[in-house]
């Protein structure tokens, strides 16, 4: 449901988060067919998995595919004027890309969640959801939010001639706006849902209550703002010296911004996620020599 060239970049963040949300349960599920044959370890026998790429298809394809056919103006940014100018080869590529996208942010986060690297899983949704904004607030050429709120081709040829607020109030007065609106219940709704119930499920593990340091809700706020406020923020940013700037100084100041908040040992971010109880040691620790695998307090048997 979101133009075209950021798609990819929220089906990777989409797959990323629901991993990482699920990653206790994630960590057991793996302890549980540690050493079983390959049939118990199949990544389709994976139920988080298949439900993320179940979202993916059912969800964020078909209302992509819709928007690209009631305006394929907007939904490719402006590239295109009109259904005649889709390269049909492009729409499969779409179609197919975003279930591929989902599930690798998902694989990705999961391999790092599993190694006991649990804030690069986080990283991972950072990452995407910052490249999703940045492509919608600045595109390519520091238009993107420009392509985003014109819902036709004559309201972006008009964004010299008119006013920021009449772009604004005719873009939320347009069909494309109330697409977005009905389509953003279905798809954002389920996609919050579903990463909250998990982070809930995962909560009520043995243990889990050691790591979380604050209220369910409040540790629900702090994850929503660190995987879609922080990249949002960024993106304002990252925009805002570049256009300061210009790209060779505005990118590489912003990259240095960028790693002191997120990589630095003692950076506000690594703190609030230490808060928020997702995993963030080895899958293993804690491996008994009896066959039994605990880790963070969770216990599993093998025969299980």
């Amino acid at each position: 449901m979101i133009q075209i060239q950021a798609a990819l970049f929220w089906a990777y963040a989409a797959g990323a988060t629901s991993a990482l949300a699920a990653g206790r349960q994630l960590q057991v599920w793996e302890r549980i067919n540690a050493g079983e044959g390959p049939r118990t370890r199949s990544r389709a026998a994976n139920p988080y998995l298949a439900l993320t790429a179940l979202f993916a298809a059912v969800l964020m394809v078909p209302t992509g595919l819709f928007l690209l056919w009631q305006n394929p103006a907007w939904a490719t940014m402006h590239v295109a004027e009109g259904h005649e100018d889709v390269w049909a080869d492009f729409v499969l590529c779409y179609a197919g890309g975003i279930p591929v996208a989902a599930v690798l942010g998902f694989l990705v986060a999961q391999a790092l969640v599993l190694a006991g690297a649990g804030y690069w899983a986080y990283l991972q949704c950072v990452g995407g959801y910052f490249l999703l904004f940045g492509m919608l607030v600045h595109g390519w050429d520091g238009r993107g939010y420009q392509r985003f709120l014109s819902p036709g081709v004559g309201d972006f040829a008009e964004w010299p001639r008119d006013s920021v607020v009449n772009h604004v109030l005719d873009f939320l007065t347009s069909g494309t706006f109330l697409a977005l609106l009905l389509f953003g219940a279905a798809v954002i709704g389920t996609m919050l849902a579903t990463a909250i119930g998990w982070l809930m499920e995962g909560w009520s593990l043995p243990g889990a209550d050691e790591d979380r340091k604050v209220p369910r809700v409040l540790a629900v706020v702090i994850a929503a703002a660190g995987v879609y406020g922080l990249p949002f923020v960024g993106a304002l940013l990252a925009s805002g010296l570049v256009r300061l700037l210009g790209g060779w100084l505005g990118l590489p100041l912003f990259a240095v911004v960028a790693g002191l908040t997120l990589l630095h040992g003692r950076s506000p971010v690594r703190w609030l996620y230490g808060l928020v109880g997702v995993p963030h040691r080895h899958w293993r620790a804690g491996a008994g020599d009896d066959g039994d695998y605990a880790a963070g307090g969770v216990t599993a048997d093998r025969s299980a």
